[in-house]
């Protein structure tokens, strides 16, 4: 009766001492959300057409065209408590090879859309920082990079890959993004890339290509890669490709000194438990500094709900903070 008694106290007293599941898969405050968007009003005029383009494979999100501003942005942040944001700008749509036929005044697209992007980061120096929009495989990448050489309000450059049809395996097209790295190394700007392309095979191949023929062309500038190496979600592409990265890190600890990965639209909740505990594996061979907390907003737009929902991979309660406190370079 004693020992019964006694088990029923001790169950009592972890009830109360052990937070709920829920509780403990609520994240902390994140400090820095190192992905998001806000269209420029040459982008939201340029976007009826590209989405209704033949050369487009998909619809686009209802979310994508929405004239969401600077102030809904910075609302959502507030909400969840994120006190700074890496801004992308989303210039680079201007000259993807998916708008059929291609603007005439691309080119000046991709210039007001940069020239938006940068003004609200100068508008707001202790909240935003900004990365021009360009398509390494223009003509205009390398002289868009160099109008913004030693501008302090410009963070780094952002390169969306699938929006470029960017093809891993045209050794050309391979040369020009690394060269694109060089730029911006030489112009002292971050690399933000979302590496995975169109490609229905996309994976370790490409992304070996990348770590040996692309990443190199850094030369110790930041480069954050975008989605864990995917597109969002969690799929056994992504999951492939971030393998090598992790079996790359593994053998030389130097080649990931200045390579990191962000979380945006991962989006937990969705994907199965076998493909959470094997992206949780990867984030843990390759050290769990190297992966930045990130939303995608708009696409997430309770940014609140989003990083709930992030919570959900099965990462221990320090590790959320280690996580939720990262802040790149």
């Amino acid at each position: 009766m004693i020992l019964v008694l006694v088990l029923t106290i001790a169950a009592a007293v972890l009830l109360i001492a052990t937070p709920s599941g829920a509780a403990e898969r609520k994240p902390p405050p994140v400090v820095v959300d190192h992905h998001v968007h806000v269209h420029s009003p040459a982008i939201l005029a340029f976007l009826p057409g590209y989405c209704a383009s033949p050369g487009r494979t998909g619809k686009c999100d209802p979310e994508f065209s929405n004239p969401l501003t600077v102030t809904d942005l910075l609302q959502a942040m507030d909400a969840a408590g994120i006190r700074r944001a890496r801004l992308m700008s989303t210039g680079y749509l201007a000259e993807s090879p998916m708008m059929v036929p291609p603007a005439p005044d691309h080119a000046e697209i991709v210039r007001k859309a940069n020239d938006f992007t940068v003004a609200l980061a100068r508008a707001h120096p202790d909240r935003l920082q900004a990365y021009i929009g360009i398509n390494p495989l223009t003509p205009t990448a390398l002289t868009e990079i160099d109008r913004w050489r030693g501008d302090r309000n410009v963070a780094g450059i952002k390169l969306h890959l699938a929006n470029s049809r960017f093809d891993y395996h045209q050794p050309d097209q391979v040369k020009t993004l690394a060269a694109t790295f060089r730029a911006a190394t030489s112009a002292r700007l971050r690399i933000m890339i979302h590496m995975r392309n169109r490609a229905a095979g996309y994976g370790a191949e490409e992304a070996r290509i990348f770590v040996n023929d692309v990443l190199p062309a850094a030369h110790g500038t930041p480069v954050q890669i975008a989605h864990a190496a995917g597109w969002g979600g969690i799929d056994s592409a992504t999951l492939d490709a971030l393998g090598v990265f992790a079996d790359a890190c593994e053998r030389d600890r130097k080649r990931c000194a200045n390579l990191y990965f962000d979380l945006a639209a991962i989006r937990p909740g969705a994907v199965s438990g076998k493909d959470k505990a094997a992206l949780v594996a990867l984030m843990r061979r390759i050290g769990l500094g190297r992966f930045l907390p990130a939303s995608d907003w708009p696409f997430a737009r309770d940014l609140v709900a989003y990083y709930a929902d992030l919570a959900t991979l099965p990462l221990t309660r320090s590790e959320w903070r280690k996580i939720a406190r990262n802040a790149g370079p």
